[in-house]
């Protein structure tokens, strides 16, 4: 019972911290598009060109749709300003999924849900979670990202391939492109970021210097 008093509580002060923000009249965000690989066919080297094909896709790993949830100080963000997540919450245990008795989906349902009269969605999908603390990206560049990316000790034990179908396929990922009302989406499309990634697999997946 007191889980369940916990749970209403906190997804009624979501609903109120959603209806005190000035940030929900601003006009729907708008989102920059996302080359295609065929756009970089031009570069001869193929080092150079795995490159300039990971700096494409860092727009949408560093765009706060992804930043949010790879904190390395185990506090979720929100918004497009990256704000602390409110109300308070933490990473929780080694599953990333809150604190016990609050977790991620006392508030967060398995779809974005509308507040009537409020231009910022609640978001939602299921699971609804962090990235594990291994795979935080706040504060490191985007050449850091690229090899933290890449190693399986620190990836969740991702092969390359196996990166690839978590860019293209996977659905918590693809949210970023659906947040709902009030968030811009990350850039592109998911079926675009999956073709960059592939091809930058291809070229040797080089990383930034």
């Amino acid at each position: 019972m007191r889980i369940l008093i916990m749970a209403v509580a906190a997804a009624a002060t979501a609903t109120a911290v959603l209806a005190a923000g000035t940030e929900l009249r601003n006009p729907e965000p708008q989102t920059p598009g996302l080359r295609t690989p065929a756009a970089f066919d031009s570069i001869q080297d193929r080092t150079a060109r795995s490159v300039a094909l990971f700096d494409e896709m860092a727009k949408v790993i560093t765009s706060p749709r992804c930043m949010n949830c790879h904190p390395a100080d185990n506090i979720p963000r929100q918004g497009d300003e990256m704000r602390i997540h409110r109300p308070p919450m933490v990473r929780g245990g080694e599953a990333s999924f809150g604190p016990t008795g609050l977790h991620c989906n006392s508030c967060h349902g398995s779809e974005n849900i509308a507040v009537p009269g409020h231009g910022l969605d609640i978001p939602g999908h299921d699971p609804w979670l962090l990235a594990p603390a291994s795979m935080a990206w706040i504060g490191l560049s985007v050449p850091e990202i690229c090899v933290q990316i890449k190693d399986p000790a620190r990836n969740g034990g991702r092969s390359l391939a196996d990166i690839q179908k978590h860019h293209a396929t996977d659905g918590l990922v693809g949210w970023g492109w659906h947040p709902g009302k009030g968030r811009t989406p990350a850039p592109g499309t998911q079926e675009i970021f999956g073709q960059l990634t592939q091809a930058w697999i291809d070229t040797g997946a080089a990383c930034p210097k």
